[in-house]
């Protein structure tokens, strides 16, 4: 009996329609679009700005599109996780509020949050799921409503963060050579205070101390995340292409993390990669954490060919990071 493998069967996608540009942020905080642009990349980013919609409106609507994209059947699906750390609630989760909305009656639903990797923690999870034959599709959903946990009164922070969110569709097939092929997870605590946010959690609970101290915000320390970022997205994506006996030239597609342009060049250096062959959609969207590479998907879809070799990489607070390795199973035009 063919163990099952899983296979991307579509992508989507979804941005809010407000369009935060630099000269905005000039605005708001001492910056200016030339500094925002030579030091991240960025240009723009998307706010979803209704006060009645947040990150598990965006899910559904990614998860809407996909599913009117690729026809399948919402009771078919079996799971849909929902990578986030700006989930609606603390509870309940967002992913099974996505999977009632958009009618995915059959499947159960929950949260994975990594920070930036949570995508990649929860693409790899899905994939290896799926693999057991127990289950048949999977729904990951990216998903962040980052404005809601940005200072935007911190020029540091403030100007890296988008909102967005990201849908993929994942299902077993047997007696194929496409779809996922190996993942590499990891995570050290030692950079937990390096990127994160105080406020909120069973140990800081809000208090008028702490929203005073602005502590509901997003912190990092930007020095030191860069670097870590760059060595160990490119220690990740080194160490499946040697696991897997690849080349450079092996590869058509790197999928990064949106974080700042300058981590993704830096990465290309470190690895002796071309950019060209490294998907960049930062100063469209900025920073959007769980979102960034379901949305570099979904761009490039129609550029993807079957059989094409992807790295998908990321790094997130905590600190996590990781990279999973697939060859694409179809062509756009299908």
């Amino acid at each position: 009996m063919n163990r099952p493998r899983a296979v991307i069967k579509g992508v989507f996608g979804y941005t809010p329609a407000y369009v935060m540009t630099n000269h905005e942020l000039e605005t708001l905080v001492d910056t200016n679009d030339e500094w925002i642009r030579t030091r991240t990349g960025i240009s723009e980013r998307r706010i979803m700005k209704d006060p009645d919609k947040a990150t598990v409106f965006m899910g559904t609507e990614a998860a809407k599109g996909l599913l009117k994209k690729t026809g399948l059947d919402p009771l078919e699906i079996d799971l849909v996780i929902c990578a986030t750390v700006t989930a609606d609630y603390i509870f309940p989760d967002n992913g099974t509020a996505i999977a009632k909305n958009i009618g995915a009656d059959n499947a159960f639903g929950y949260d994975v949050n990594a920070a930036c990797s949570g995508f990649l923690y929860s693409l790899s999870s899905a994939c290896i799921m799926l693999e057991t034959g127990r289950y048949k599709n999977i729904l990951v959903v990216g998903a962040d409503k980052m404005s809601s946990i940005t200072d935007f009164t911190d020029r540091a922070t403030c100007i890296l963060f988008g909102d967005a969110a990201g849908a993929v569709l994942i299902s077993a097939e047997t007696d194929t050579e496409y779809g996922f092929q190996d993942s590499i997870l990891h995570s050290d605590a030692s950079g937990r205070k390096l990127l994160y946010m105080k406020g909120g959690g069973a140990l800081h609970p809000a208090t008028v101390e702490s929203v005073r101290n602005r502590d509901h915000y997003a912190y990092q320390d930007g020095r030191s995340v860069f670097k870590q970022a760059v060595l160990k997205m490119a220690e990740a994506v080194d160490e499946v292409m040697k696991r897997n006996n690849l080349k450079p030239d092996d590869l058509d597609w790197v999928v990064a993390h949106q974080a700042n342009l300058r981590i993704l060049t830096s990465v290309s250096k470190q690895l002796d990669l071309p950019m060209e062959k490294f998907m960049v959609n930062i100063h469209k969207y900025g920073n959007t954490t769980s979102a960034t590479i379901p949305l570099c998907l979904w761009e490039w879809e129609s550029q993807l060919k079957k059989g094409d070799q992807l790295i998908l990489t990321a790094f997130g607070g905590g600190f996590t990071w990781g990279a999973i390795y697939l060859k694409w199973a179809y062509d756009s035009q299908d």
